[in-house]
């Protein structure tokens, strides 16, 4: 017989061992099925600086590990396998890994979302030394330097602006002669003094050895080669969220989110939190934020469930 538990986590980022925590302290004990992925993308991030309660920052796999720390303390039971599949047709609701089969009252989904890259080499290998995906999260480290910013849609055009209130100059790669972004952030961009436009251009390598030194771009229409002086490259083409899973299961928006009111998704005992949802922050203290609010919304509809159903012996048992 499969293993019947309350809630069941899929994910095992900060928004979902945020849930851990939450829901063990509840006495839930919850089933973490982290992934082999555990820990979402701070464990590709080296220093982080903006996560409430490290003033002298802390390395992201640590802060990852003090969370899974956390969630065990309390009873939280962790799985670093990946789920192969879902079905919340019926409750109790099933998931299965590679070899084994589980069944829940309530699911968490915290599969996070995975960021675009360009996919060269010299890319990866400075990933966490200058090259970046997160504006918001690593530009302080690289102030009054200069910065590339790779992309020519909305996000793209927030991460440059967000980076000219600290940059020295930012530059914008795009690959094509004009901005996929709205007309209206598209033109800041373009009028502000700090940020220059390199239109039609394709990143071919990062350049650096330790660190970012420079971005070589080839024009697409003359075939030329320039190389842009940067301490840091920002990718800014978009992320894509781990719901493959899910695809015919719940309501996703147009680009594959999960859709909820709050946490609840569309299937009722079924909650989403984290960048599996959001299309906005995207921040590893949002992430946590929402955790926290799936694991009291699952503990609360439990209670409702529970409430609903008829003591033992009493009329029509």
């Amino acid at each position: 017989m499969p293993e019947h538990h309350d809630v069941i986590i899929i994910g095992g980022g900060p928004s979902g061992l945020t849930a851990a925590i939450y829901a063990a302290r509840a006495s839930l004990a919850p089933v973490v099925i982290e992934g082999y992925a555990a820990g979402g993308q701070l464990m590709i991030t080296t220093d982080v600086e903006n996560y409430p309660g490290f003033p002298q920052g802390v390395q992201g796999p640590e802060l990852m590990q003090m969370f899974r720390d956390q969630a065990e303390r309390f009873g939280a039971n962790l799985k670093t396998v990946d789920v192969t599949k879902v079905d919340f047709s019926s409750r109790p609701f099933g998931v299965w890994t590679d070899d084994e089969e589980y069944r829940a009252e309530t699911v968490i989904i915290s599969t996070g979302a995975s960021a675009r890259w360009l996919g060269i080499e010299s890319e990866t290998r400075l990933r966490g030394y200058g090259v970046s995906s997160c504006a918001t999260c690593d530009g302080f480290f690289f102030r009054d330097k200069e910065m590339v910013i790779v992309g020519g849609g909305d996000t793209a055009m927030e991460e440059a602006l967000f980076l000219a209130r600290m940059a020295s100059k930012v530059t914008v790669v795009h690959r094509r002669d004009s901005f996929r972004a709205s007309q209206i952030m598209a033109q800041r961009v373009l009028d502000h003094p700090k940020i220059t436009v390199r239109w039609n251009a394709a990143v071919e390598e990062v350049i650096g050895g330790a660190a970012v030194e420079g971005v070589k771009v080839r024009d697409t229409v003359t075939g030329e080669h320039e190389v842009i002086p940067a301490a840091a490259m920002f990718v800014a083409i978009g992320h894509d969220p781990n719901t493959g899973l899910f695809t015919g299961q719940l309501a996703l928006d147009e680009s594959g989110y999960i859709l909820t009111d709050g946490t609840r998704t569309s299937v009722d005992g079924v909650f989403a939190c984290g960048d599996v949802q959001d299309t906005v922050y995207r921040q590893a203290i949002t992430a946590a934020g929402s955790g926290c609010q799936a694991a009291i919304d699952a503990e609360r509809w439990l209670e409702d469930q529970h409430a609903a159903q008829p003591a033992a012996g009493s009329a029509g048992a």
